[in-house]
């Protein structure tokens, strides 16, 4: 049985991504395989699973040097789980930068595509064979474009995204404009949440110069749910990074609607890291980021130290 996943925290894209190729891999291919996720997965994909009657994937658990894998939407050994490496790697399907630190066995398929979504990648993939996908599976495939795009406001958007999108959505009968402010709706629900899970929520390490940064992503239509915490997330701060080997945490609450991210500065070194990396001084607790949306392409490039 070949065990699919993707990255630690896991989105739309992550959960989605999986069940795509696990009804690729079975129903196209021939083979027996099983989506999983590393964790619970976050609000919104809970809601497109219920929206489009698909199961809720199990939870992974540990992994041996017998398991067979492929890997989705991540490509980065520090997201996936610590023996990865032990086991037989046959796929990663992705849209990250190389991250680098992957070991297989022998010869592999490795596809990382410059769009917006691993969905769109599969998209590619899976060519003629769209035919025989069937309408809950493309369900899928579109909520995960419209999430990563942030319905093609966000930078990472190619045409190629766009036009899978569209596609998808005229053969479900589906406005995008009207299922996009489903997806947000539920992706802006975090009453159910902890601080900590909040912050851990769409959160990734990263190395810069000699520090090391967990940067989190809130994205939303209702910033002012999150921003109304802001004392607790500041708060739950310190324990997260001294739990997690981090020098700081950086969390981007992005308005999906403004187009535009708040950053919480909860110390002075946060707010040097800020006018370091935006050329912004924030005087209280939070600086705004007009035009600031993805944490892949303006946020990550541009963190200094």
């Amino acid at each position: 049985m070949i065990k699919i996943f993707g990255h630690s925290g896991p989105d739309t894209d992550a959960t989605c991504s999986a069940l795509i190729w696990e009804w690729y891999l079975n129903e196209i291919m021939g083979k027996q395989a099983r989506a999983y996720v590393q964790d619970p997965p976050n609000s919104e994909a809970v809601f497109v699973l219920a929206r489009w009657g698909v199961e809720m994937p199990e939870i992974l658990g540990t992994l041996s040097a017998e398991d067979e894998v492929v890997i989705v939407d991540t490509n980065n050994p520090g997201e996936l789980p610590g023996n990865i490496n032990d086991t037989h790697i046959a796929e990663v399907i992705d849209h990250h930068q190389l991250a680098g630190g992957l070991k297989t066995r022998g010869p592999m398929k490795f596809t990382i595509r410059p769009v917006a979504a691993t969905a769109t990648v599969m998209h590619w993939l899976i060519g003629r064979d769209m035919v025989s996908m069937p309408d809950a599976v493309k369900g899928l495939m579109l909520s995960c474009i419209l999430s990563d795009t942030l319905e093609f406001r966000s930078p990472t958007t190619t045409p190629t995204d766009k036009a899978v999108a569209e596609k998808l959505a005229a053969e479900l009968g589906i406005s995008i404009p009207e299922y996009a402010s489903e997806l947000f709706a539920a992706k802006s629900d975090v009453s159910t949440f902890s601080d900590a899970e909040l912050i851990r929520m769409d959160s990734k390490i990263f190395d810069v110069g000699t520090s090391k940064l967990r940067v989190s992503v809130l994205e939303t239509t209702a910033p002012t749910l999150p921003l109304d915490r802001k004392e607790g997330l500041m708060a739950a701060m310190p324990a997260i990074a001294a739990e997690d080997g981090v020098d700081e945490v950086l969390l981007f609450v992005v308005d999906i609607l403004a187009e535009e991210a708040t950053l919480l500065v909860p110390n002075d070194k946060v707010r040097a890291i800020a006018a370091a990396s935006f050329g912004a001084e924030a005087s209280g607790d939070t600086l705004l980021l007009p035009g600031i949306m993805s944490r892949k392409k303006q946020i990550i490039p541009n963190l200094k130290v």
